[in-house]
C-alpha cells in the first residue's frame, strides 16, 4: 500500500510521523499508567489493541500510528493504510476492534514494544487524543528431542544421535545417564541467520553388552526437554 519502499531504505520523512515521534517521546510519562503485555510463540498471531475506539464517520479524519520501539509499522491517514516494509503482507489493523494491529506468522524480532497513537483534528491541527503501549514477547520453544539408532560402528558399540530444532536461544545438549553426565562424541550446533531459531544434536557411542537407559537433556534459558533412551543387552 502506498509507495514501494525498498528494503534497509527509511521512508521518506513526513512533518506528520515527525510530529508523531516526538509526540510518543513526550508523552509516555503523561499518558502511559502501564504496559500491558502479550506472549506468543514464533508462527503465531499477535493482536495488540490500541483500547479506543472511534466511529467510521471519523476514519477518514483521525490518524493512526503504530511504531515498535524507534521504528514505524503501520499508519492510518486519511483512511489509508500504510505498512512499513518488514510488516508488508503480514500485517494490518482492525478498525472494529479497539483499532488493535494484527501481526502474522510471528517472527523472533517481532518482539519489543508497540506504541499506539490516535491523532484528531482540532483548530486547524492535530491533538494528541489516546496514546497506549503494548509489549510482545515471542517465544521459540524447542519440542521434545528425538533420538534415533544410527548402527554399530563397532562390533560392539551402538551409535544413537538426538536432535530438536526451533528453538531460541541458544541451547545445551548433554547426555545423562544415572545422573552423571556423559562424553558426547560429536555435536553440531546451527543457528538459521533468517529466523535467529537453533538446531543442535549429538551422537553418544555406548556398549551393548551392558543394560542402559540414558537421557538427552536440552536446556535453552530457564527452560529444558529431554528424552530418555532405553538399552536392553543380548540375552
Amino acid at each position: 500500500m502506498g509507495h514501494t519502499l525498498k528494503r534497509g531504505t527509511p521512508p521518506p520523512k513526513r512533518p506528520s510521523l515527525m510530529l508523531f515521534q516526538l509526540l510518543v517521546l513526550a508523552g509516555l510519562f503523561y499518558f502511559c499508567s502501564g504496559i500491558m503485555q502479550v506472549t506468543k510463540t514464533v508462527k503465531e498471531i499477535a493482536v495488540l489493541s490500541c483500547d479506543y475506539n472511534i466511529s467510521t464517520e471519523e476514519l477518514t479524519e483521525v490518524r493512526i500510528y503504530w511504531q515498535k520501539d524507534n521504528e514505524m509499522v503501520l499508519a492510518v491517514m486519511s483512511g489509508k493504510v500504510e505498512v512499513w516494509p518488514e510488516y508488508e503482507n503480514r500485517t494490518f489493523t482492525d478498525f472494529t476492534s479497539n483499532l488493535c494491529i494484527v501481526i502474522l506468522a510471528l517472527r523472533l524480532s517481532d518482539k519489543g514494544t508497540y506504541t499506539c497513537v490516535i491523532q484528531k483534528p482540532e483548530k486547524g491541527t492535530y491533538k494528541l487524543k489516546h496514546l497506549t503501549s503494548v509489549k510482545l514477547l515471542v517465544r521459540a520453544d524447542f519440542p521434545a528431542p528425538s533420538i534415533s539408532d544410527l548402527g554399530n560402528p563397532s562390533p560392539d558399540i551402538r551409535r544413537i544421535i538426538c536432535s530438536t530444532s526451533g528453538g531460541f536461544p541458544e541451547p545445551h545438549l548433554s547426555w545423562l545417564e544415572n545422573g552423571e553426565e556423559l562424553n558426547a562424541t560429536y555435536t553440531t550446533l546451527a543457528q538459521d541467520p533468517e529466523t535467529e531459531l537453533y538446531t543442535i544434536s549429538s551422537e553418544l557411542d555406548f556398549n551393548v553388552t551392558r543394560n542402559h537407559s540414558f537421557m538427552c537433556l536440552v536446556k535453552y534459558g530457564d527452560l529444558t526437554v529431554s528424552q530418555t533412551f532405553n538399552w536392553q543387552k543380548c540375552k
